[in-house]
């Protein structure tokens, strides 16, 4: 079963990513990110996209540039996610056939996104903006609009979120911190799909 949960591997490097992103797929996490500044992103991109493009959805956070989107699909990602709305960023991305995750905070942005073409949004930071901030904004997005919590939501509060209507969740320190060896990472994607599935 798949479940709307993205992991943030923040940090992870080449070495050790295939063995981080197997716990995670086994647990039931099929989405998995690893943000431009970490350590070789590329590199660890590539190396999940080649054990597990077949099975999972993998692609890069913290995509900032047109140039950078070519450099993640060059990579064999699939997913492009970014902390800002860029159309240019978002437009590259649906060109090259991959998901476009920008992150909004406003209105504003949530719809200059959809229009440039995005897969879904990011609302990010969600601590900042809250659930009671999606739901108030819900009112103006288009119906079936795909929208994740990112920074804020996590398995302490997957409920309010869920119930403020949020289609799923970005997940950093989390699921995965430098340092984190994979049986660490595999007892934390564990919890955190119990208490998705619970909530």
């Amino acid at each position: 079963m798949s479940r709307p949960i993205i992991a943030i591997l923040r940090g992870v490097r080449p070495a050790e990513v295939v063995a981080i992103a197997r716990v995670i797929l086994a647990a039931g996490i099929d989405k998995i990110e690893v943000p431009l500044n970490s350590p070789s992103p590329l590199e660890s991109i590539s190396a999940i996209a080649d054990a597990y493009g077949n099975q999972a959805l993998i692609g890069a956070g913290t995509v900032l540039t047109v140039a950078q989107v070519q450099q993640v699909s060059a990579a064999g990602g699939q997913l492009v996610v970014s902390p800002n709305c860029d159309p240019a960023v978002i437009a590259a991305t649906v060109a090259a056939g991959m998901q476009s995750w920008p992150g909004i905070f406003t209105p504003t942005e949530a719809l200059a996104a959809l229009q440039a073409g995005a897969t879904g949004l990011k609302l990010f930071p969600g601590g900042m903006a809250s659930p009671t901030g999606l739901k108030a904004m819900r009112a103006i997005l288009p119906l079936g609009t795909q929208v994740y919590a990112v920074g804020g939501a996590g398995p302490e509060n997957f409920a309010e979120w869920i119930a403020a209507s949020a289609d799923g969740f970005g997940l950093g320190s989390a699921i995965y911190k430098p340092g984190d060896t994979a049986k660490t990472v595999s007892a934390k994607a564990q919890a955190i799909v119990a208490a998705f599935d619970a909530a």
